[in-house]
């Protein structure tokens, strides 16, 4: 599943604050969609999907500060992974 990390959204930033999260894990998403609000230290930035998919999981919550580069979120297909069939004879 691909991750949505933290990208650096000035010259001078070194860091992002989640400010708002517009979706929540389970929604589907569409490639340029609106994600979360990201605080820099000049101001206040819209981050969007760069894949058509659903928010599988928010790893970095509202009010969290963490590293340009770090993973935020995971964006997946929303297929669920079957486990293997056992052929084994009974």
């Amino acid at each position: 599943m691909p991750e949505l990390n933290m990208p650096r959204l000035s010259d001078t930033m070194e860091e992002g604050t989640i400010g708002r999260w517009l979706k929540q894990a389970g929604d589907q998403v569409e490639k340029g969609e609106i994600l979360v609000e990201i605080e820099t230290d000049k101001a206040t930035m819209e981050l969007e999907s760069y894949d058509n998919g659903v928010l599988q999981k928010i790893l970095v919550q509202e009010g969290e500060t963490v590293a340009i580069g770090t993973p935020i979120a995971i964006v997946g297909d929303g297929a669920v992974e079957a486990a293997p069939a056992d052929t084994a004879p009974p």
